[in-house]
């Protein structure tokens, strides 16, 4: 396990030294708070290694990727080798957008990697060009993400300086809103449009930016293209499990001396993952996959691994691996209810279930957390909780939904206990991390 963090958290260098089987793989040589440069970034891994000309539909490394099992970093999930092959197979030029936008406020690993290992994110975003049959990689970062654009920006100076790449780079900073990572509200902004999600097809691998068909993957998952690329799918595989093989970034925060990124094996407990930032108190709950992703109970989740399958047994995802540990005694409806009207505060408003759906179950959230509702008022939260999902015009709805029925569920005892006072006599929560007040639009 490799401990490593931006501003947001303790930095611990690992020293340079050749990428192992084993830990750390994209943190290996990343440390001392400056970028990995060019020059240290080609000693390291060596040159691109360009697989040659797409003969016919997916380029030699598809393959690759689509036998080392590796799935996207950025919440979905979905199989990184089956994306690129379906983009690879639509006729049309293709183009790559690495998606560094990280709209999630307690995740900070893309943030990270951007800023620090910029060339590693840079290689795969080429390699994965020329694997579909795209001239022009497109690297997409939250505007207030500026120090990771610097980065960004100097890295591909260098390379162009150089001409090592046989793609071309374009950057482009993305407004701070939750839902503008999304894929589809993406190639809408790169489109002209608003960066919101656009929930009829055609789908981006179809026909996205430019109307060409168009691979979205986030920017940790192409970081993993690039050393799949070297290394092979068996490399990638000796850490892992069969069904969740490889390592992720994770975002630990909450009740630890040492918030910040960690690369872990994926199966490995969440036990282990949580004291890798050394624990300060005993803990009631853990939150994984961040705002959009679910509460488990502590003495279900400590022994859970973290893996997309044990963690469906239970409800919850890997989502962008965010783990929150929340320490017993402390109100965690109150926390909660603070995150829940930030996410309704996020909506596109695009449709009723967002717009207004999202806004009543925070009313009714910070009315639970108050302790002066009634049993009808938690019996029509339930409900709400029941009826909004599958009717939004995007995904987004139902992703509030679970986090706040995750929230009745592991935080009950606390729903009974404030509806029996009247009050909240459970400390005041840690106050987990909300970007500040929105001062832009969409655009």
């Amino acid at each position: 396990m490799s401990r490593l963090a931006s501003d947001r958290g303790v930095i611990g260098s690992t020293g340079p030294a050749p990428v192992p089987a084993q830990l750390p793989r994209l943190l290996a040589g990343v440390g001392g708070g400056e970028p990995v440069g060019l020059e240290e970034h080609c000693e390291r891994y060596g040159p691109v290694p360009w697989r040659g000309p797409r003969r016919r539909g997916a380029g030699p490394l598809v393959a690759s990727v689509e036998a080392s099992g590796l799935r996207g970093r950025g919440g979905g999930a979905f199989p990184a080798g089956r994306k690129m092959r379906a983009v690879a197979e639509h006729r049309g030029g293709a183009i790559v957008v690495a998606n560094g936008s990280e709209g999630e406020p307690a995740s900070a690993k893309d943030e990270l990697l951007l800023s620090f290992a910029p060339h590693l994110v840079l290689d795969g975003a080429a390699l994965a060009a020329e694997a579909v049959g795209a001239d022009e990689a497109i690297i997409v970062i939250d505007r207030n993400a500026r120090y990771a654009l610097r980065s960004v920006a100097h890295a591909i100076g260098a390379r162009n300086h150089l001409g090592i790449d046989r793609v071309r780079f374009r950057l482009v900073d993305l407004p701070s809103r939750y839902v503008a990572g999304e894929e589809t509200a993406l190639v809408n902004f790169l489109n002209g449009g608003p960066a919101q999600p656009v929930a009829v097809p055609p789908r981006p691998f179809e026909r996205g930016v430019s109307g060409r068909p168009t691979l979205v993957q986030n920017v940790e998952t192409l970081a993993h293209v690039a050393q799949i690329a070297r290394f092979g799918p068996d490399w990638f595989r000796a850490v892992g499990t069969a069904e969740d093989p490889g390592s992720m970034l994770v975002t630990i925060g909450g009740a630890v001396h040492q918030p910040g990124v960690c690369e872990v094996a994926l199966g490995t407990p969440l036990r282990d993952v949580i004291a890798s930032g050394g624990v300060t108190h005993e803990l009631s709950a853990v939150l994984v996959g961040g705002y959009y992703g679910s509460w488990i109970a502590a003495e279900r989740a400590l022994d859970l691994p973290l893996t997309n399958v044990a963690l469906r047994s239970v409800g919850a995802s890997l989502g962008c691996g965010v783990v929150v540990a929340f320490p017993a005694g402390h109100c965690g409806l109150i926390a909660s209810a603070r995150i829940a009207r930030y996410l309704a505060g996020e909506s596109a408003g695009q449709c009723g279930p967002c717009k207004f759906g999202l806004a009543a179950l925070a009313d009714s959230l910070e009315l639970v957390a108050s302790g002066k509702h009634q049993p009808r008022d938690l019996d029509r939260l339930h409900r709400w909780c029941g009826e909004i999902p599958g009717r939004g015009a995007c995904s987004y709805p139902d992703g509030v939904v679970r986090f706040v029925a995750s929230t009745l569920e592991v935080f009950a005892d606390e729903v009974a206990r404030h509806a029996e006072l009247g009050r909240c006599l459970s400390a005041p929560p840690p106050v987990l991390p909300l970007p500040s007040a929105r001062v832009e639009g969409w655009r």
